[in-house]
């Protein structure tokens, strides 16, 4: 018998499964014990009854984060019993077998809340176990499908992903070098490209027009969040790279985040000028209602200052994207 995710139970009424996940919860209610059986895709209620002694007294034992195996079958929930807010909450497991893969210590926190009452230093010494807790499931999942869906979109576009090379020839700039040394050749070092437009240029130069890459930005400074879709086009206007990105970024939002709501559509466009004498910043908050977190405000800012004045009376590339 094939083993499925725990979330495919939900169309599988009458049907005799098996799964294999970690116990979240336990209850005891006397006569019956029911626990929360969990897999990456969610829950399940099992619900053990004295009938079948042998599973029974075995389930007497579940603690929580054991990882078992369960075979059985998948009943309709009382009517009265059924849960709303899980995707599985109509179904509930009656299970015919019943093996302890791994037995578990109680863990240094709970993983049923979003771990955000945890300080971060043991949630990064426990990160095998916080990475089971639900929220965090579902955080690697949506960029999973984020990623998926930008590969998707942009292949039906006619772009191609290429990775360019991430260990080259120090070129020095601005940032410090990210060095890696070479066992092939001591006292030689790799360094992390802090001139990837050569490769840009040489891709364009190629013949190669349209390419992206989900970006790895490794630096000796602060991590850059917003740094991770590298987008290049050929024989374009400014025009056609913003309606590229808006294109993705809408249909993006409506296949993957339905629930949230674009305030206007096309992106409105505002100068670099208008965005700091308006809202003190280049990535303002537009949101004409800032109480709801389901409304989404994009906006263009466009002819950003290319040199700004230096104590010394000379010129300097601009610093983009800081608060003033």
């Amino acid at each position: 018998m094939k083993s499925i995710f725990i979330n495919e139970t939900k169309d599988l009424v009458g049907k005799e499964v098996e799964l294999f996940g970690w116990i979240h919860v336990r209850r005891d209610h006397g006569k019956l014990i029911f626990i929360d059986l969990r897999d990456r895709s969610g829950t399940i209620q099992v619900v053990f009854v004295p009938s079948n002694k042998e599973i029974y007294e075995l389930a007497k034992t579940l603690r929580s984060e054991w990882a078992v195996r369960i075979k059985g079958k998948v009943n309709p929930r009382p009517e009265k019993m059924i849960n709303a807010e899980i995707e599985t909450g109509k179904v509930e497991f009656e299970p015919s077998e019943l093996e302890v893969l791994n037995e578990s210590l109680t863990p240094p926190f709970a993983l049923d809340t979003n771990g955000l009452e945890i300080g971060e230093d043991s949630r990064m010494k426990y990160r095998y176990l916080d990475l089971r807790r639900p929220r965090m499931a579902i955080n690697l999942t949506k960029r999973h499908q984020l990623i998926l869906h930008i590969r998707n979109w942009l292949d039906k576009e006619g772009f191609l992903e290429i990775e360019t090379p991430i260990l080259t020839k120090s070129t020095p700039e601005g940032a410090r070098d990210y060095v890696v040394p070479s066992r092939l050749y001591p006292g030689k070092f790799f360094a992390l490209p802090q001139s990837p437009q050569q490769y840009k240029q040489l891709l364009m130069a190629s013949g190669v027009e349209k390419y992206f890459q989900i970006a790895r930005c490794f630096r000796d400074e602060d991590t850059r969040g917003d740094r991770q879709l590298d987008l290049e086009m050929s024989f374009v206007e400014r025009e056609d790279v913003m309606a590229v990105n808006e294109k993705l970024l809408i249909d993006l939002v409506q296949k993957l985040y339905p629930e949230k709501k674009i305030q206007e559509m096309p992106f409105p466009k505002i100068t670099y000028q208008e965005a700091i004498d308006k809202y003190s910043t280049d990535r303002p908050d537009i949101r004409k209602d800032k109480n709801d977190p389901n409304t989404l405000a994009f906006c263009w800012v466009i002819d950003f200052p290319f040199f700004d004045k230096t104590d010394n009376d000379g010129w300097t590339f601009t610093r983009l994207s800081q608060n003033l």
